[in-house]
């Protein structure tokens, strides 16, 4: 088991307390870079959500797994995080050279928020599966 994987057995078991990712105010930056932070964010994503459900499989309600469903246009690239009735959607907006991240949680934040860093992506799932 990664230390994620215990992370999330101890948040279930009811061992340890999730913290709410910490966020920052969100500005405009280049579009490049911005587009590199939310594939970069995205990609740990994918991982954190793989090993989270690979516990919450083995846990005793089986039925309940984080969703990570993508969506992407012409003008954002976005992804949202779902796990029972709790939300959360990581997005970035493209606005001709500068682009703007998000993070929007539903009853939480309000855009222009956005993780400090890809190193919150980890509260960030801890914080759905605990307050669910």
């Amino acid at each position: 088991m990664t230390p994620f994987m215990l992370a999330v057995r101890e948040v279930l078991d009811g061992q340890a307390t999730a913290l709410r990712p910490s966020v920052t105010g969100s500005a405009p930056v280049s579009a490049s870079a911005a587009a590199d932070a939310q594939v970069a964010i995205r990609s740990l994503a994918e991982q954190l959500v793989c090993e989270a459900n690979a516990v919450l499989r083995d846990a005793d309600d089986a039925t309940s797994v984080i969703t990570l469903d993508d969506e992407c246009g012409p003008d954002a690239l976005v992804f949202t995080l779902g796990y029972r009735n709790r939300s959360a959607q990581v997005r970035t907006d493209f606005r001709g050279r500068d682009a703007q991240a998000s993070l929007i949680i539903p009853g939480v934040t309000s855009p222009p928020r956005k993780l400090v860093s890809e190193a919150e992506v980890g509260a960030l799932v801890l914080s759905l599966i605990a307050d669910s």
